[in-house]
């Protein structure tokens, strides 16, 4: 589908960002830590910005105790058009060693850059986002519908804030926030759990010709895990934005007693298997190469026993190339920055694993990989961009058709 933006629109909303607003508001964020967890007091400012800028509907809507979403919107026209849904997450990682250039909750603006912890994962994006609604209000195009937005917590725990966001307010089509690099990005891969539960036989370390080393057996496990490669069959057009391989790797191990306690040998030790899946691929061919490693390790090892559990699964998400929410951005993109943009995808996993199936979404952010190291920062000139784009897109999704 290829829908036309009326001519100059991108721009005539452009002319009503308020760049000085958006630098500073993006400063003030970074000055507020929200570490996983920690989500409530940048909640409350984004709301309190919301509400003072006269957006309705503004709301802490309950996720997780004191770490709420907040939400708010804009009607244009009579409301009765589409709800496109502009939406991030506040919550980050803890912060990275290293910091020289500034301090990770500074909001320094440095040779034409912002400094500050998760800028990038993302909460530029989000100012950009709220700016981009102002800008559109301001502009007075004549447009129908309504543009929400959604910050949400638990972004890195089990997506919690998303999952109540859509469960209470269904929209049409959304944008995720995402650092995609300012490009476009279809979807990303998803992310199943697998526990590997390894037992042997326990015993004093003293006792040790008596004791099966549940540590020993699951390294048989490990080595093979290691050298998996799974490559499932996909559509051609799918394995030519992933790559061929689901990616698997035993990401955590742990097994005896914690540091302090008694000399035992260990007679349990568990593997936490990390697949990222392309979209499309099931879990049982995962659980199939899975099993294929442990019979592996069983032949290296005869005593080898395990017990294989789900432990978590999180969908990948991926939008068609031609689905409407696509050629709205793809327009928008080349509008605001007159060259035709690349559609891509992502490795990391998105609240789109979450909420992707039940409404139509593209992802697009300022800032790209690598993410949450020392003096992490963005451009103005990037920040801009996104919020024009962000703009865009809502002006066209709800501009009257013909």
């Amino acid at each position: 589908m290829t829908t036309e933006i009326p001519a100059g629109l991108a721009a005539r909303v452009a002319e009503h960002i308020d760049e000085e607003r958006l630098v500073r508001l993006v400063q003030e964020v970074c000055r507020i830590p929200s570490i996983l967890g920690e989500e409530g007091p940048l909640a409350n400012y984004l709301a309190n910005v919301m509400r003072e800028s006269g957006f309705a509907g503004v709301n802490l809507q309950p996720v997780l105790g004191d770490r709420p979403n907040a939400i708010g919107h804009l009607d244009f026209g009579t409301g009765e058009g589409p709800n496109v849904v502009l939406t991030g997450h506040m919550d980050t990682k803890p912060v990275s060693h290293g910091w020289e250039v500034s301090e990770p909750f500074s909001g320094d603006l440095i040779d034409g850059s912002i400094y500050g912890h998760g800028i990038m994962d993302m909460k530029a994006a989000l100012v950009c986002q709220i700016i981009a609604m102002e800008a559109l209000r301001a502009s007075g195009i004549e447009l129908n519908g309504r543009v929400s937005f959604a910050a949400v917590s638990d972004h890195m725990g089990d997506q919690t804030g998303a999952i109540e966001y859509f469960k209470e307010h269904p929209g049409d089509l959304c944008v995720l926030g995402e650092l995609s690099d300012n490009e476009i990005f279809l979807g990303h891969r998803g992310r199943y759990y697998y526990d590997i539960i390894v037992r042997g036989i326990s015993a004093h370390t003293c006792h040790k010709p008596l004791a099966v080393n549940a540590n020993m057996l699951a390294a048989h496990a490990i080595i093979e895990l290691d050298q998996s490669k799974l490559e499932p069959q996909l559509e051609e057009w799918v394995t030519d934005l992933f790559g061929p391989e689901t990616y698997m790797a035993p990401g955590r191990v742990y097994g005896g007693l914690p540091p302090g306690g008694p000399s035992m040998i260990p007679d349990e030790c568990v593997i936490r298997v990390d697949c990222r899946p392309q979209p499309g691929v099931s879990l049982e061919e995962v659980r199939e190469e899975i099993d294929r490693c442990l019979a592996r390790a069983k032949e290296r090892e005869p005593r080898f026993e395990a017990e294989v559990v789900l432990a978590d699964v999180k969908s990948g998400y991926l939008a068609e190339p031609e689905a409407r929410v696509t050629s709205l951005m793809i327009e928008a993109v080349r509008d605001v920055r007159g060259e035709e943009p690349e559609l891509q995808v992502a490795g990391w996993l998105g609240d789109t694993a979450s909420f992707g199936g039940d409404i139509p979404t593209i992802i697009f952010g300022p800032g790209g990989e690598p993410v949450y190291c020392p003096d992490e920062h963005l451009s103005i000139e990037d920040i801009v961009e996104a919020t024009k784009v962000y703009a865009a897109f809502a002006a066209l999704a709800l501009s009257p058709e013909d």
